[in-house]
């Protein structure tokens, strides 16, 4: 019969958990206890160990299973979302985005540069001073869009930095359909 009032040392404790004396002896430091405590005081304390561990509150600084598999799972399901917004044509790769902007730029400049000239055959009856006028707007509207879309802020989308954000929430709400 085992006496769980009497002291017990790391070894004997070892033996009786099934654990090596070094582990027995991490465990005494991590739980502050002294020489001499009686065995069902380690048993208790163990044991409240092991839960706490097992619920994801013990790790110590160390590899926390719990959190490393919430960690995953978020990052899972963060990757799912970018391949169904992607599929649906919601989401581009910013590289990409900038290619379609810089084009689509160069296509709106090409045709802004052309309207002065369009403007002397199209409405000749109009002064030079009237020509120039409208051509200066011109230049003025293109340099502001070249300028605009040179110093347009991309702001990352906010469901991917916090789990509980509403667009993330939206994204989750709208897979389970």
């Amino acid at each position: 019969m085992i006496d769980l009032d009497s002291p017990v040392t790391q070894a004997q404790f070892g033996e009786i958990v099934g654990v090596t004396q070094q582990a027995v002896s991490d465990f005494i430091k991590v739980a502050a206890l002294g020489p001499g405590v009686p065995l069902g005081v380690m048993l208790q304390a163990y044991c409240g160990r092991l839960r706490e561990q097992a619920a994801g509150r013990g790790s110590d600084g160390e590899l926390d299973l719990v959190q490393e598999r919430a960690w995953l799972a978020r990052e899972q399901r963060i990757a799912q979302a970018l391949k169904n917004a992607t599929t649906r044509k919601e989401f581009a790769p910013i590289g990409r985005l900038s290619e379609v902007l810089a084009a689509a730029s160069g296509s709106v400049a090409a045709k802004l540069d052309a309207l002065p000239g369009l403007l002397k055959k199209v409405a000749p009856e109009l002064s030079e001073s009237a020509r120039d006028a409208i051509a200066a707007e011109i230049s003025k509207a293109r340099n502001e869009w070249v300028n605009d879309t040179q110093t347009m802020e991309i702001k990352p989308d906010p469901w991917m930095d916090d789990p509980d954000d509403e667009a993330e929430e939206q994204f989750a709400d709208e897979g389970a359909d």
